[in-house]
């Protein structure tokens, strides 16, 4: 059988700002296709290498008008999209989405749709795993051809798993853990995921149906993170496994411990109660295995470390956020409402783009230019409160874009070499931002601005804004003070 037809594809990737899709589109636009990206906010791409070289199509999947057009002309679909949210609906959410992109596939003549799902366990399912086989379901009982690819954990440097296996490894030298470490997976590299995703474009497949995908080899959970430690360097770590450490009780330990919150950790550790080994090889008689063949689990942890440490992880488990934040109001439209607003600004001797490169590499290991001791303590304050704390850091350590993490904050906007506004993810009742800019004036002045802003909702936030105000007259200032300081140490 022909491995695949040459020839380049008109292609839709929905996804395109999540973990594996924001990998995908690059491998795609190398391979000679041509690429139309669906996306909710087009903002989210701003400083991706590629938006450039892609057709954006601005559209919502639970708003079937939104999408009008966007599968004309279009020759393979990639859904890439999945809640990983603790919503009770959002089962049903997700069926109803992928059934509207059917109807349009289906009605503009697509040839084929390619859907990234989860092994299977014949014993036993979980209600994330149910969500993601009745997706894949609803492809294969569609008029086009429907390419499922099953995977277990994907292991790469910013995945969800390889986070979740590294801080837990990392930061604790035993491991009390649910009964499941024991169950067997067939993790796969990211880069061998890729490979079959890419190459499932043009592969020659004879109908719909699911492809099991995954590494040389199957391993329990238990060895999995005694594997990472063997490849970091680290002693192997006591398993101790509890009947009484449920899946909740967990999601909430690997909350406080990982940078992986609770209400995503949950359902991820749902799955992990049941197997998830590869069942047949079926994909070898269509696609052939890399050059090399497949990389084994200690490789791809070795290539996700490798990663880690040149600076070069492509995309991050945060960008498979499923909302959007609300853009930080202008300054005319804060009129009647309330605001508080701390600002702070300093002429500097250094060169603008010195002082925005400090700006863009606050955060993280980097730290915050401050009061260390109280940043960290309002972030265990946070992760106790199911917020996200300092714990998540951020993809790089000195380039930042759109939608990236750091620490609490995420990316709204980014202009260099100008500003750098943050969104708040912590648990605050109200909403806040942090705006960082370095501004030069008409005879080439350079001055450094900081505001953050805060809009309480209701007595509980305005009792938090003047609880941490004492806090604020300690924190902003030195902060403010040691970026400049740090900026013109940079300039000489």
């Amino acid at each position: 059988m022909d491995t695949c037809r040459l020839e380049p594809r008109s292609i839709l990737l929905t996804g395109a700002t999540g973990y594996i899709g924001g990998r995908l589109v690059p491998r795609l636009l190398r391979a000679g296709h041509r690429v139309s990206v669906l996306v909710r906010d087009p903002e989210r791409l701003t400083g991706v290498p590629w938006a450039g070289e892609v057709k954006v199509f601005r559209g919502d999947l639970s708003d079937a008008e939104s999408l009008r057009g966007c599968c004309d002309g279009i020759d393979v679909i990639y859904y890439l999209v999945h809640s990983m949210g603790e919503a009770d609906a959002f089962a049903e959410v997700e069926l109803d989405c992928a059934r509207s992109m059917v109807r349009l596939a289906e009605a503009a003549g697509v040839d084929r749709i390619i859907y990234l799902s989860g092994l299977r366990d014949p014993r036993r399912s979980s209600s994330h795993m149910d969500s993601r086989h009745a997706v894949g379901d609803a492809f294969l009982e569609s008029d086009l051809t429907a390419v499922v690819l099953q995977a277990g954990i994907v292991v790469g440097s910013g995945s969800t798993s390889f986070e979740m296996i590294r801080h837990l490894t990392d930061r604790l030298p035993a491991m009390i853990t649910p009964r499941f470490v024991h169950n067997r997976v067939t993790p796969i590299a990211i880069d061998d995921v890729l490979y079959y995703l890419t190459a499932s474009a043009t592969a020659d497949f004879p109908g719909s149906r699911t492809w099991d995908i995954g590494g040389p080899a199957s391993h329990t959970y238990g060895e999995m993170m005694n594997g990472y430690a063997r490849i970091a360097g680290l002693r192997q770590r006591p398993m101790i496994p509890v009947p009484v450490f449920t899946p909740r009780l967990a999601s909430h330990w690997v909350g406080v411990v990982t940078p992986v919150p609770a209400g995503i950790a949950k359902p991820l550790i749902q799955s992990l109660a049941v197997d998830a080994v590869v069942s047949e090889r079926d994909i070898d008689g269509v696609i052939a295995q890399p050059d090399g063949g497949l990389t084994d689990y200690p490789d791809s942890i070795r290539l996700a470390l490798s990663d880690i440490d040149s600076d070069s992880v492509e995309t991050f488990w945060t960008d498979d956020r499923t909302t959007a934040a609300e853009p930080l109001p202008s300054d005319p439209e804060w009129t009647g409402r309330k605001v508080f607003v701390d600002e702070r600004t300093l002429t500097t001797t250094a060169s603008r783009e010195n002082l925005f490169s400090v700006i863009e590499s606050v955060g993280g290991k980097n730290g915050w230019y401050s009061v260390p001791l109280l940043w960290r303590i309002r972030g265990v304050l946070d992760q106790f409160a199911q917020g996200p704390g300092l714990i998540r850091g951020r993809r790089s350590p000195n380039r930042l874009r759109v939608g990236d993490v750091l620490d609490w904050w995420t990316v709204e906007q980014i202009t260099r070499p100008e500003r750098l506004l943050l969104r708040a993810d912590m648990r605050v009742n109200g909403d806040a931002w942090l705006e960082l800019r370095a501004d030069e004036d008409e005879t080439g002045s350079v001055f450094y601005n900081q505001r953050a802003i805060f809009f309480p909702k209701g007595l509980t936030g305005l009792a938090y804004w003047y609880s941490i105000l004492p806090f604020h007259q300690f924190i902003f200032p030195t902060m403010a003070r040691n970026i400049v300081r740090e900026a013109e140490k940079r300039s000489g």
